[in-house]
């Protein structure tokens, strides 16, 4: 897949996280091509990944290449597949990012267009570390998929999934970083505050994380049992508007992004 030509149609955050994890494992392809709307955006990208090719708001452009990521958010992709339904290559591979526009609505979008992949990445995937579980149309041989899933193994884990979970991968393994950073900042801020240095705090904050979710899952406790482990809970008040937000805005979420 080196060889193939890469389009992505946005040059936004998730654009970034791609090619940042590219990048770090030295994948990216001889030939990348970014379409924005924003000069400032595509000046950012063409900064951090010197070797790519930007054009502002010409997303023909990027979509007539080997491989298009469509990256845009869901309310643009109507819009944005009108546009570029002609500029697509028949033997293209279209890969869209976003949640609720099914395999099959993107098709019949482009005209009954056959080989297209849905993918969930998720941040961490900038540093190689993501979980970006994908689908395929039915199309592809096992060999096609197998050389996708090399170029997308740059990212993290890319598990290949029932097309009807993507949406829940968004809400748990997407967002679900944004559950917990401001929370993670903030106690890495506070313990620095009570005397840790920043490389002993972020230590101790990475294998806390660590051992807290293996913990989870391989000790053989239950919920119950696991958070009675430590006697200890000085934001144990807050917890539980913190479960009822959890559990009526991200319903609420789910509910939109669904197809």
């Amino acid at each position: 897949m080196m060889n193939k030509s890469v389009g992505f149609i946005g040059g936004g955050r998730v654009t970034k996280i791609l090619l940042g994890g590219l990048s770090k494992a030295g994948k990216v392809p001889g030939k990348v091509v970014v379409s924005d709307p924003s000069e400032p955006v595509l000046g950012r990208l063409k900064e951090d990944f010197k070797s790519i090719e930007t054009v502002l708001n010409d997303n023909t452009k990027a979509a007539g290449q080997d491989i298009v990521f469509l990256a845009v958010h869901p309310p643009a992709i109507g819009e944005v597949l009108k546009g570029v339904a002609s500029a697509l290559k028949p033997e293209s591979i279209l890969i869209s990012l976003a949640p609720k526009f099914t395999l099959a609505r993107l098709s019949e979008m482009l005209g009954g267009h056959p080989k297209i992949v849905r993918m969930i990445p998720n941040a961490p995937s900038i540093i190689g570390c993501g979980f970006n579980p994908v689908a395929f149309s039915g199309s592809f041989s096992s060999g096609e998929k197998s050389a996708l899933l090399d170029l997308f193994s740059a990212c993290g884990d890319c598990p290949e999934v029932p097309e009807n979970t993507l949406e829940i991968y968004a809400i748990l393994t997407a967002m679900g970083p944004t559950y917990l950073w401001y929370q993670l900042y903030e106690l890495l801020s506070l313990s620095q505050s009570f005397g840790l240095s920043e490389k002993d705090a972020q230590k101790g904050l990475q294998s806390m994380l660590t051992g807290t979710v293996r913990t989870m899952f391989e000790s053989g406790l239950s919920p119950e049992q696991v958070m009675d482990l430590i006697p200890v809970k000085p934001l144990a008040e807050l917890e539980p508007a913190m479960t009822e937000g959890y559990r009526n805005k991200l319903k609420g979420v789910f509910e939109k992004i669904k197809p």
